[in-house]
């Protein structure tokens, strides 16, 4: 039985102005799970999507080696994979996919226009951002040379595989308390790496971390390196930088979260589509509607708070319905 039927909306190829601009319906940019989600649905209610995949085509998934929390994927899956399972479900229902990354938008008339790094312009009656954000890491050749071998900007993604076991948390923030109190669920033991003298985190978070037993803070530590032949086995701290107590740590771990924020993929919108102070698109709750009349957002880029490939999955769903909707709306 099929439980989405594609609305009256009639199937019309990409045009092209007199200008040279392309027109299309629908133009989703990003190629993580909101993206391409919004792609199967909007190409399943003929909307001929058109999908640029940014510079990371697939998304931040195709950094990750195994997903486990993903629904359908019993043993689970490696990210690149899952990822090339969205993207060939969205061509085998017509997608365009297009590999180029958003260097311009101009939302500020009916029809919205969107210039790319080769540049094109296209313009669309519906746009779905899907740009994602990206994690923030402190810049050590450790975290590149161990990605994927025990370095991880996921707890929730991740935590799974270290049960048992000895971890690092960086931060002293929110993200950094919450991820450090649900490892301590997981592991043996967790270190949270903390740069200052004081945590950062709320006043409940800062409880929560303090009475956990398992959760070791190193206050005014920083990471300077990671050591390990097959996979992180431990991580180089400077203790007291700066001062004459200035001192050089090793602790045995066995995986290093990075938990120091996340940054937003919306710069190149935020000229038309309202942010948060983080850069965060705001969106109408319980929709994928933002400020501006047929430009939606999904996925990771107004997410702030779980950032999951199921959650991102299932924005990019409702960004499709709404922009499909908003479509007929205007008929």
């Amino acid at each position: 039985m099929d439980l989405f039927k594609p609305l009256d909306i009639s199937n019309e190829e990409p045009k092209t102005e007199a200008s040279g601009t392309e027109k299309v319906k629908c133009l989703i940019v990003g190629s993580g799970p909101a993206g391409y989600t919004a792609a199967i649905y909007a190409a399943r209610a003929n909307l001929s999507p058109v999908l640029y995949t940014g510079l990371q085509m697939g998304g931040q998934l195709t950094t990750t080696t195994e997903v486990d929390n993903y629904p359908g994927f019993p043993e689970g899956v490696s990210g690149p994979d899952l990822m090339e399972h969205f993207r060939k479900q969205a061509s085998r229902f017509g997608t365009d996919i297009r590999f180029g990354i958003a260097v311009k938008a101009d939302f500020s008339g009916p029809v919205h226009r969107l210039t790319f790094d080769d540049g094109k312009e296209v313009a669309a009656d519906t746009v779905i951002i899907a740009t994602g954000a990206t994690a923030r890491y402190l810049g050590i050749d450790a975290e590149t040379r161990y990605a994927g071998m025990g370095v991880s900007a996921c707890a929730t993604c991740d935590g799974f595989f270290y049960r048992g076991k000895d971890v690092a948390v960086v931060g002293g923030g929110d993200t950094a308390a919450e991820e450090a109190t649900y490892l301590a669920g997981l592991c043996n033991k967790v270190y949270m790496v903390v740069r200052r003298n004081v945590l950062r985190a709320s006043k409940a978070m800062q409880e929560r971390v303090l009475k956990t037993s398992n959760i070791e803070i190193l206050w005014e530590h920083q990471a300077i390196d990671l050591y390990g032949e097959n996979g992180v086995e431990g991580m180089v701290l400077v203790k007291k930088k700066g001062t004459p107590d200035e001192e050089i740590v090793r602790v045995k771990i066995d995986g290093f979260f990075l938990a120091i924020g996340h940054t937003p993929n919306s710069e190149v919108f935020r000229d038309f589509v309202t942010t948060n102070e983080n850069g965060y698109i705001i969106t109408i709750p319980g929709t994928s509607k933002t400020n501006v009349p047929g430009v939606f957002a999904a996925g990771d880029v107004q997410d702030p708070v779980y950032r999951q490939a199921i959650t991102a999955a299932g924005s990019g769903c409702m960004a499709a319905i709404d922009a499909e909707r908003y479509l007929i709306e205007k008929q």
